[in-house]
């Protein structure tokens, strides 16, 4: 069953650990990361942008797959099939519509009188049905799938604004970026921890991937409760389907081709829940621990 980000979100932001916000590309991607957040036995976000949407067929065809491999593939965890990046209220409404049981309405390119005005719109709406609603203030820079942008970091009294729309996880930006880093990351934790202890709702963290293990724990520290996760995954799969094809250069049955990265994201999935969640004990881990 899919459920809204709320419940899980609220418990991580109170016991400190942050919940995985994993981008799905395709039907082998998205069964992946079921599987091993299974065996982890800890709740997952199954984000889903435009643009991937639009490669996998559309929102409900993505409702649909999800839901069906959580009943084929006995998934009994908690997952949320989040839209990322959600452009525009219409948009938002769309994946509603269709299923979705969270969304992000990104309003951030605007002028925060209008980010506050197209969010709480898609809050009204989405909130009738039961959906929870993250945004965005401040620019979160970089590139990815179709995300572009320079950037421009959230102010305290800008988050307070938007937070007044209802929202119920709100994703400031504080100095990661999207895609991979030109040099080194620079976050704001004081502004970070500032935020947090002025509002009530769970922070994310956009542009987790290249940010070095030590600053994902101290951005945890200092209230980050969802961190997401696409362009680590990709390089990931990318390398080990990379060299399979070069050790393999007459296979082409696409399966083979696809699953040659399927350890490659599992292992990743599992370091990367490690330090998102350090105090958490595997059934499969304390399993073999006694062994």
């Amino acid at each position: 069953m899919l459920v809204n980000f709320n419940e899980m979100l609220n418990s991580a932001k109170k016991e400190k650990y942050a919940v995985p916000h994993f981008n799905i590309n395709n039907l082998e991607w998205t069964k992946y990361i079921l599987e091993q957040m299974q065996e982890e036995n800890l709740p997952v976000i199954l984000g889903v942008s435009e643009g991937a949407a639009k490669y996998m067929g559309g929102f409900y065809t993505i409702r649909s797959l999800v839901e069906g491999l959580i009943k084929d593939l006995k998934i009994t965890i908690p997952v949320c099939l989040h839209l990322d990046h959600g452009s525009s209220f219409e948009k938002c409404k769309e994946a509603v519509d269709a299923g979705f049981t969270s969304v992000m309405i990104d309003a951030s390119k605007y002028d925060l009188e209008t980010n506050k005005k197209i969010t709480k719109e898609v809050v009204e709406y989405a909130h009738s049905k039961g959906v929870s609603v993250e945004a965005e203030v401040g620019h979160v820079g970089g590139t990815e799938d179709n995300v572009y942008g320079d950037v421009f970091r959230a102010t305290l009294e800008d988050c307070i604004e938007l937070s007044k729309t209802g929202i119920d996880a709100l994703a400031p930006a504080l100095g990661s970026v999207h895609g991979l880093y030109k040099g080194e990351p620079n976050l704001d934790f004081n502004r970070m921890k500032e935020i947090n202890e002025n509002l009530l709702i769970p922070l994310v963290l956009h542009g987790g991937t290249g940010i070095p293990y030590n600053m994902i724990k101290k951005a945890i520290s200092c209230g980050i409760s969802k961190i997401n996760i696409n362009t680590e995954l990709q390089v990931t799969w990318h390398n080990d389907v990379l060299t399979f094809i070069k050790e393999h250069p007459n296979v082409y049955d696409p399966r083979k081709l696809i699953s040659s990265g399927e350890t490659s994201i599992k292992e990743k999935i599992n370091e990367l829940v490690d330090v998102f969640n350090p105090n958490h004990i595997s059934p499969k881990k304390e399993k073999n621990d006694i062994i």
